[in-house]
């Protein structure tokens, strides 16, 4: 597949149009290699810093058009989007598969995502910033909330589903009607170009989607513009901090932030043992564990945990890894990057270092292409140290560790003791054990007997603590694209009387 990078896109063009980088004029040049085989240069990418008020400048016109259409004009582009998309929704896989190295299997889901979002968002999400009336709120008065968009709005997307996570808040932006100016990982311009040139051929009015390569310092001079009225993270916990302290003195910019996690499961001893083992197994370990959702702490009950571990264990070596596109339908692929698997190396270190038994060692794993593969790795921490890294830190790496506990009350308070709190699930078949979880694990997700991976777009989507900022996404994530305006219509404009007013002069 060839990789054509078109540079940034503003004002309804690409700044290379016919694909020319000219990399010799760029400020910076990124340099992308497939991580499933890294004698495969994918692209280079031009960073130009002077394209960032042109974007904004884009964006800001942009506005100014699409705001004062009606939601069923902009749901037209948006269903000739979802055209476009869906005729090139294999191309995109192909992308997907080789940028983040997700097999091919995988990348295809993420593609086909992109055109159900579009439906979803119209169906279930436009309800909700509907004008709505209140007929005499009070005495010959009728109450009106009125949703207005934001603004230009910054959408800065991650690399392990670098279009569906950065399509979700998008569509919703467009549809409330704001335009957008789109970011990508440095890691994954590639498919996120692809998604814009659906856009493009959609036909948006100018300035309306805009798109820019780059870096840190590119987010950071975008997000501390003031014409940009809204930021949509998804991403670290240390990013988004370095969002929150380029913008917290623009209060009326919306910052909303989809952050990492440190995902428990608890294994109660009333567990269908054969229903749980392929749920916890997509839990820890599909996109190679680079999920948010992600599962790495397993809490299981004394009274199954040998045969539970036991089990998974066995699941776990059976794991196929292989080359995301010319390998048959391995479970894994590699890791985005060369930095992934150091980071994947040492947080396993930190488990041994801080007590945890390894029961299955982390590897360089030989698939037959020189690409960053690991093997899953598991630990086993009877008495986790619950102030380490190994327990605090989040890893995008396929690991998880099992922790044994005798009453309910003791699991929730392990899964409650990370800094994060993104999703849980819990495996029992009593009700009242699920009741007590959902009341005191402080996450946004919490699933009964289904793995933490695998949301749906009609529920809200996010976390609490560490893991976001109170504005979750999927469905409620257009509740963030608008502000809230309230009227007070008098019915009858014969009502008010001087004489009526207390205090005036004869």
């Amino acid at each position: 597949m060839q990789m054509v990078l078109k540079g940034d896109y503003f004002n309804s063009q690409f700044s290379h149009p016919n694909g020319l980088n000219h990399l010799s004029a760029a400020q910076e040049t990124i340099i992308k290699t497939c991580p499933g085989e890294t004698n495969l240069e994918l692209w280079r990418a031009g960073v130009f810093y002077e394209h960032v008020e042109k974007v904004i400048e884009s964006a800001s016109k942009g506005f100014d058009t699409w705001r004062k259409l009606s939601f069923e004009q902009r749901v037209q582009y948006l269903k000739k989007y979802q055209e476009i998309v869906r005729a090139r929704k294999d191309e995109i896989a192909m992308a997907l598969a080789l940028e983040v190295g997700k097999p091919l299997w995988e990348a295809k889901t993420e593609a086909a995502a992109l055109d159900s979002k579009v439906s979803v968002t119209i169906t279930d999400s436009l309800e909700r910033i509907r004008q709505e009336t209140i007929k005499e709120v009070m005495p010959k008065i009728d109450g009106h909330v009125i949703y207005k968009p934001l603004g230009p709005c910054f959408v800065i997307g991650p690399f392990n589903f670098p279009c569906h996570l950065a399509n979700g808040q998008i569509i919703s932006a467009l549809l409330a009607g704001n335009s957008i100016i789109f970011k990508p990982s440095e890691k994954t311009i590639y498919s996120a170009q692809l998604m814009i040139e659906c856009f493009h051929q959609a036909g948006f009015p100018d300035g309306v989607i805009n798109f820019i390569n780059g870096t840190g310092y590119t987010a950071g001079k975008i997000t501390g513009d003031s014409r940009i009225r809204g930021v949509f993270f998804t991403g670290s916990k240390g990013v988004g901090l370095k969002i929150l302290e380029n913008t917290y003195k623009d209060l009326g910019k919306l910052v909303a932030l989809e952050l990492g996690g440190k995902n428990s499961t608890i294994i109660h001893h009333d567990t269908h043992i054969p229903h749980a083992l392929p749920e916890l197994l997509r839990a820890c370990f599909l996109t190679t564990g680079q999920r948010c959702t992600s599962t790495s702490m397993i809490l299981v009950h004394k009274k199954i945990e040998q045969e539970f571990i036991s089990q998974f264990k066995a699941l776990t070596e059976r794991i196929k890894v292989g080359h995301p596109t010319k390998s048959q339908d391995p479970f894994m692929g590699p890791l985005i990057d060369e930095q992934a698997e150091k980071l994947y190396f040492d947080f396993c270190q930190f488990g041994k270092d801080e007590g945890a038994e390894e029961l299955i060692s982390p590897k360089k794993l030989d698939v037959g292409f020189n690409g960053h593969y690991v093997s899953p790795s598991i630990h086993y921490a009877k008495k986790p140290n619950l102030k380490g890294k190994f327990i605090q830190e989040e890893i995008f790496g396929p690991s998880c560790f099992f922790v044994p506990y005798e009453d309910i009350e003791e699991a929730i308070a392990i899964a409650n003791s990370t800094e994060y709190g993104l999703a849980a699930s819990v495996f029992t078949r009593d009700s009242e054990i699920y009741k007590l979880c959902l009341r005191d694990i402080d996450s946004g997700l919490i699933n009964l007997n289904r793995s933490t991976v695998g949301a749906t777009a009609k529920l809200p989507f996010g976390g609490v603590k560490s893991s976001g900022n109170h504005h979750p996404a999927a469905v409620s994530m257009i509740d963030h694209c608008v502000s809230t305006v309230a009227a007070l219509e008098t019915i009858d404009d014969t009502s008010s009387k001087v004489s009526d007013i207390v205090g005036l002069k004869e």
